[in-house]
């Protein structure tokens, strides 16, 4: 995908692709209340009247680990300055406090939280990709909606059609409980749609939340710590369609070449269960390996059909999925990349945490501005992606 070029002493982007699928905008949302990483800590054993020293000790040290400089990173929300690593709507905050803990069958009271707060953000961040997008809501042709933080009959992607007030004839895909790669899966799907649906204009949403798996700490389970500081709330969301409408639509993305692979017999390595004290996620410690062992032989297949090479790696922007700064470090080390080239992803989980399959759509804006503050530098990127 041709993010731009330099024509002529100017920034100059280059028309998208026939038939290609392009991003013609982006949105977010987030929760209305958000929790500054320094009062984390405090408030999560607060809430779940847990008073172990060593363990609080241990998730001051993680939250440090993962995002070690907080005062720093900072992003505007409801006219405040945020410093925020996990957030919860309103509603769910107090509703948290009264769930009882000590392996107790809470999952229907989580997803009463939970399929409410998805629906709400998805509404808001879609409503915000919409206005951006510059064409009416009756314009839109399919909806791929993306979770893993609700389950319910019918799903989240109705009650979003409702929300929004599409079509109904507006053509519906679920996907449900595929975790941090749900946001790419997401636009793999959409990008096949409106490839082969000429006209068509798919609105992808991704919301998450982290209630669904909220637990108490335990020395007993240690990981989830790591979710606690890690893991993040909101929503995102994008418009895709082939053949720009150039005189309304503004194409931000081409999506050139979607593959997939799975690697055999890791199915465990990222082990989540939804089970009667919600959802459980265990995460192996060699996760970050595993991924630095296979990444160069997976960039190999994803380049190729674009006549690029491992020699070409510095040469490319990435957008890349931070599931936590270990992966980002491995990947960053094993293609020796210059420093600049995750800066998007680190800052998108500096500021959000890895918010599941909403992180691609925070990574995808950070680019935008990235690209923005350089075409007012006037360096263009002269990249491809």
């Amino acid at each position: 995908m041709e993010n731009g070029e330099r024509a002529q002493g100017s920034f100059a982007r280059k028309k998208a692709g026939p038939g290609k699928a392009t991003i013609l905008a982006l949105g977010k949302a987030f929760p209305n209340q958000l929790v500054m990483q320094e009062f984390l800590v405090d408030g999560y054993f607060r809430n779940t009247n847990c008073d172990d020293p060593d363990l609080k000790q241990k998730l001051t040290r993680l939250c440090y680990i993962l995002n070690p400089l907080p005062s720093l990173i900072s992003f505007t929300q409801n006219n405040h300055s945020q410093n925020e690593v996990w957030s919860c709507p309103k509603r769910s905050s107090r509703s948290i406090q009264s769930l009882p803990w000590k392996a107790s069958p809470t999952v229907k009271q989580r997803l009463d939280i939970c399929n409410e707060a998805v629906t709400e953000m998805a509404i808001e961040a879609s409503q915000a990709c919409i206005k951006k997008w510059g064409r009416p809501v009756s314009d839109i042709t399919h909806l791929v909606y993306v979770s893993s933080s609700e389950a319910r009959l019918p799903g989240g992607d109705l009650y979003l059609a409702k929300g929004l007030r599409l079509s109904p004839e507006t053509r519906r895909v679920m996907l449900y409980f595929v975790g941090c790669s749900g946001g790419v899966a997401g636009l793999r799907v959409a990008k096949d749609i409106a490839e082969n649906n000429p006209g068509s204009r798919v609105l992808l949403a991704t919301s998450e939340t982290t209630i669904i798996g909220y637990k108490p700490p335990s020395a007993e389970r240690p990981y989830d710590l790591v979710g606690v500081a890690l893991f993040g709330d909101g929503a995102g969301a994008m418009i895709i369609g082939a053949d720009p409408d150039l005189s309304i639509e503004k194409p931000l993305f081409e999506l050139n070449t979607a593959i997939q692979h799975f690697l055999p017999d890791t199915e465990k390595i990222i082990d989540g269960r939804l089970t009667e004290e919600g959802i459980s996620f265990k995460l192996a410690r060699e996760l970050p390996q595993i991924i630095e062992d296979n990444i160069e032989g997976f960039c190999t297949k994803l380049m190729e059909p674009i006549g690029l090479s491992n020699e070409d790696y510095n040469k490319i922007f990435w957008a890349v999925h931070p599931g936590g700064p270990a992966i980002l470090n491995r990947l960053e080390k094993r293609l020796n990349l210059l420093p600049e080239k995750l800066s998007a992803s680190r800052q998108a989980l500096k500021d959000y945490g890895n918010a599941s399959s909403n992180t691609i759509v925070y990574v995808l804006d950070y680019m935008l501005k990235e690209s923005t503050k350089m075409k007012k530098e006037d360096q263009s990127p002269n990249e491809l992606a």
